[in-house]
């Protein structure tokens, strides 16, 4: 999952979609025409203004909802100014619980690095074509069936400028709580400023949601977070990479090395890669999930590196060492009720490290409650425990906006 690719085949379809989505890539190919290319150029300078001010919008496609395109302020891994596209989705069907409509922040599992993999485009029928707009109908149908409205971003650096820093710790929960902020300051949406708000991701997008379920207080303290779902998280990426490295889905390492390269310049990652394992790099920037997984199946980073030693390695010592503890979460107690799915079968993003993340935020005094998905134990079960997942996050988060308390299991897993 490290790496994009690698959960490319993997990500958030059930097993004989990946199948189905390998012959899809190429029959259908490259990018669509896309008529928004011009809407992902930020301003520059970037206008004064507050994490999740819009900075700009038009109107956007997807069924069972008014759809609206935005561009919004975020702030990077500096803290410096960012501006991040996403898409506001106002369903249909009316919302009959308590109080106003709430706002689900939609983090969206791996897509690639490339800008037309960016989900506000794909899941508009633009950008590349392919079937992982499946995986994102999977999560958003069922919450705008609930008449809950969804908030979707494509994270730093997917169809804007820059490299996408991918599994990063902070710019991804920044953007997803971001996203958040920019829906309820969008005009004529109907949406409350100040009304509840959940938050709900898988696989990477489990990452991202953890993140911002850890940083909601500190960051956002202003939003009425009630929930947040939290499905496969790569909470540690030692783990995830010395997992993933070599297997079916091993490209996936070379897009998280990608992520760590834009948003570490400083470690001068290339100094440490070979010819093929800097084409690897680059190639990661253009491409999406599908074609990353059919390019580089099977990838192991000692083929990537200079001295032929792996990534993960290199991960061991100083200063990468450092980094990767910068990205793991658990570290913070998040402020808001959580549920944390994983299938104990696994076969992308280990169960363990998962799991430890949600004991980790016990023994910090979160309301947590870890649950394991249960799925078909046979290759591709981190994308068939998705199908699951969708679901079980629907319901739980209608739950909190319905006022039932979140339990709490800690010390029973």
């Amino acid at each position: 999952m490290l790496g994009s690719m690698r959960r490319g085949i993997a990500v958030t379809m059930a097993p004989v979609l990946v199948a189905a989505g390998a012959v899809a890539a190429l029959v259908l190919g490259g990018p669509t025409a896309d008529a928004s290319e011009e809407f992902y150029q930020p301003p520059s300078p970037l206008p004064a203004g507050q994490p999740g001010d819009v900075i700009k919008s038009e109107p956007s496609t997807y069924n069972g909802a008014t759809a609206t395109r935005i561009m919004y302020l975020s702030r990077d891994i500096d803290d410096q100014p960012m501006a991040v596209t996403g898409t506001v989705l106002v369903p249909d069907k009316p919302w009959t619980g308590p109080g106003p409509r709430p706002i689900v922040a939609y983090a969206t599992p791996t897509v690639g690095a490339g800008d037309q993999c960016a989900p506000s485009k794909t899941m508009a029928g633009e950008g590349q074509a392919d079937l992982l707009s499946i995986a994102h109908s999977l999560f958003i149908n069922p919450l705008l069936d609930k008449g809950i409205a969804v908030a979707q971003t494509d994270y730093q650096g997917l169809g804007t400028p820059g490299d996408h820093t991918y599994m990063m710790r902070e710019p991804q929960a920044h953007a997803v709580l971001d996203v958040i902020r920019a829906a309820q300051n969008l005009p004529g949406t109907g949406l409350p400023a100040d009304g509840p708000v959940g938050i709900t991701g898988y696989s990477q997008g489990g990452g991202a949601s953890a993140a911002a379920a850890e940083l909601a207080a500190t960051y956002a303290p202003e939003l009425d977070v009630r929930g947040a779902y939290v499905g496969a998280p790569p909470a540690d990426l030692a783990a995830v990479g010395e997992s993933a490295d070599g297997g079916y889905a091993g490209a996936v390492v070379g897009l998280a090395v990608y992520g760590a390269r834009a948003a570490y310049p400083d470690l001068d990652i290339d100094s440490l890669l070979n010819d093929r394992g800097r084409q690897a790099l680059e190639e990661a920037g253009e491409l999406c999930l599908i074609d990353g997984a059919l390019r580089y199946p099977f990838l192991n980073t000692k083929d990537m590196t200079a001295d032929g030693r792996s990534i993960s390695e290199y991960l061991a010592e100083e200063p990468y060492s450092t980094v990767v503890e910068e990205q793991r979460i658990g570290n913070i107690a998040p402020s808001v009720p959580t549920l944390v799915e994983h299938t104990p079968t696994d076969d992308l993003v280990p169960y363990e490290q998962g799991r430890q993340m949600a004991r980790d935020w016990c023994e910090l005094g979160a309301t947590v409650q870890f649950r394991d998905v249960h799925t078909l134990p046979f290759l591709l079960s981190h994308a068939s425990a998705a199908l699951p997942a969708s679901g079980n996050s629907a319901a739980w988060l209608a739950d909190r906006f319905a006022g039932q308390p979140a339990t709490n299991n800690c010390g029973q897993f």
